[in-house]
């Protein structure tokens, strides 16, 4: 009897599964929320130099008169005449005055506050000279997000997937809520590097605990789920962004959840699964019996015994005992194997998609349609790819995915600037195959890592695709090489990193692997029943060999 055959029995897809899923995975709404939340927070209003406080509009000609104006007649953003100008308000004007010399705003600025009231641009002035400590907080984010992948993923291994998830709500609902009250940039982003790293670790997570209590048939399904509750994030936003104009407002109102969410997940059931990888043989049995008692299979539940557990995990009592360090995703081949060729998917994945979110900007439209149009993007992209890796597979899945999405960035490289439509409409094809993309990269990658270093691994993943999402800002400087040289680089990743994909083992219908053994007999093709039949024929030979004092 393997683990799934022991979750089959207290209940599979029953009433404990299906409560605590939704509410592992109902975070993520907000957490979509939270990663593109500067996109509305940090936007840039309409904004030119303040007068100097003497100023005396009725005698200088008006608040005109102090604008100098660019090529297309609208007012300079950060500069000002140094004296009023005399002359009409026109950019070619022959008036001495109206070509005279400027300087920048010493003063301040002067915000259009009528689409957003109150950013933190517009509180700390983050324009014209200090426009770089914009991309800052966001940059500091993402690092946030890269170390907690790695720190909370290590501590999850080690600690449980329980602890850490209330650990990392409680460190979201903190931080969230004392970056809406910052006094200043500084502390605002502290707070933000703060949430950064929970947020990483709540995604992990989700994946991870979701995983680990359902059957082999419902996986492909809850990782969809998980991807759409994603997308789900996105309408979220735009709709309470366009409510809830105000910077600190929205801050807060996206990030006090998390103290409900802090405080509901105390009833979490750790995995049994993980319980059993560390060698907690009388927690995995205490805790199937209270799922099996949830469930309705209290008879089934009353049958399992610790002698019951030993004959069924017995491999992964002798084989698979303590945790395996991060260190293991180099030094053993199997696994190193594995973190290659799944850093390169992370990495692509993530690299392309910030890249052609960058590329996604000039529609022309609102804010709010542009947020809803990426969210609208992913839902039919993401059931066609759930219809993909639970027919054909994970692995034919995550290579059309990113080879299509290569395609069409590689071609809008060679499409003229002018043909809007035909570089818009590739665009958001490639974007909804990047979505398909990292939706299949978090449930493969759960699939292929044993029990005993999953979470490590996932966090090693995660911590990947933040690199690639660092990067791809940098590659868009390229632009000044050539135009659309960045388009080149962006679309070439991912198609070489589809190959890489061959290079992997499918997982559709395999069971969760428990130890480093069982990724390697799978890399060479053996079934895992064999396995387990092999296992059991030693332990007799063992017992005797102890016997005759062997």
């Amino acid at each position: 009897m393997a683990f799934n055959d022991l979750l089959q029995q207290v209940g599979g897809v029953g009433r404990f599964q299906q409560i605590q899923v939704t509410l592992v995975v109902l975070p993520l709404l907000l957490m979509a929320s939270h990663n593109t939340l500067q996109n509305f927070t940090a936007a840039i209003p309409t904004h030119h130099c303040r007068p100097p406080a003497e100023a005396n509009f009725s005698q200088d000609g008006g608040l005109e008169a102090w604008l100098p104006r660019d090529r297309q007649g609208q007012p300079e953003s950060c500069l000002r005449f140094t004296v009023p100008r005399r002359g009409p308000p026109f950019p070619n004007s022959t008036d001495a005055n109206s070509t005279g010399a400027t300087e920048p705003c010493t003063n301040g600025w002067i915000y259009d506050n009528s689409t957003f009231p109150s950013t933190i641009v517009t509180e700390w002035d983050l324009v014209c000279s200090n426009r770089a400590l914009r991309q800052l907080a966001q940059s500091l984010y993402m690092v946030g997000v890269l170390l907690g992948a790695m720190v909370f993923g290590y501590l999850a291994d080690r600690l449980g997937r329980r602890k850490v998830l209330i650990l990392n709500y409680l460190q979201t609902a903190v931080s969230g809520t004392c970056a809406a009250f910052a006094p200043n940039f500084s502390v605002y982003c502290a707070f933000r590097l703060l949430s950064g790293m929970s947020l990483a670790s709540i995604a992990l997570n989700c994946m991870t605990l979701s995983l680990e209590w359902l059957p082999i048939h419902t996986r492909a399904c809850v990782g969809t789920l998980i991807g759409y509750v994603y997308s789900l994030g996105q309408f979220l936003l735009a709709g309470v962004a366009y409510a809830v104009p105000h910077w600190r407002h929205l801050q807060l109102l996206i990030s006090v959840p998390f103290f409900a969410f802090f405080i509901y997940s105390w009833f979490f059931i750790e995995s049994a699964r993980w319980h059993s990888s560390s060698g907690r043989l009388d927690l995995t049995l205490k805790t199937l019996q209270r799922v099996a008692w949830i469930n309705g299979k209290r008879e089934e539940g009353t049958k399992l015994s610790m002698e019951v557990l030993r004959a069924s995990l017995q491999k992964e009592l002798t084989m698979g005992k303590g945790q395996a360090s991060a260190l293991e995703l180099l030094r053993c081949p199997t696994l190193r194997h594995l973190f290659l060729c799944l850093s390169m998917l992370w990495f692509a994945t993530s690299f392309a998609y910030y890249g052609l979110v960058m590329d996604l900007q000039g529609f022309g439209v609102s804010i709010y349609l542009i947020q809803v149009i990426f969210g609208a993007v992913d839902l039919p992209a993401k059931l066609v790819g759930f219809l993909v890796i639970n027919s054909l597979g994970r692995r034919p899945a995550q290579m059309a995915s990113l080879l299509l999405a290569g395609i069409c960035i590689l071609v809008n490289g060679v499409i003229p600037q002018d043909q809007s439509m035909v570089r818009t409409s590739l665009a958001v094809l490639g974007k909804g195959c990047l979505a398909t993309a990292f939706n299949c990269i978090f449930l493969y990658t759960g699939e292929l890592y044993p029990t005993v270093i999953r979470q490590t691994g996932l966090g090693m993943g995660s911590t990947m695709a933040r690199v690639g999402s660092i990067v791809s800002p940098l590659v868009g400087m390229t632009a000044e090489i050539y135009p659309s040289m960045p388009l080149f680089i962006y679309g070439a990743v991912p198609v070489a990193a589809s190959a890489v994909t061959a290079l992997l083992p499918e997982t559709l219908g395999q069971p969760l692997p428990d130890t480093v053994q069982d990724v390697e007999s799978r890399r060479r093709g053996k079934p895992r029943r064999q396995q387990q039949d092999q296992q059991k024929q030693m332990v007799p030979l063992q017992a005797s060999a102890r016997e005759n004092g062997l």
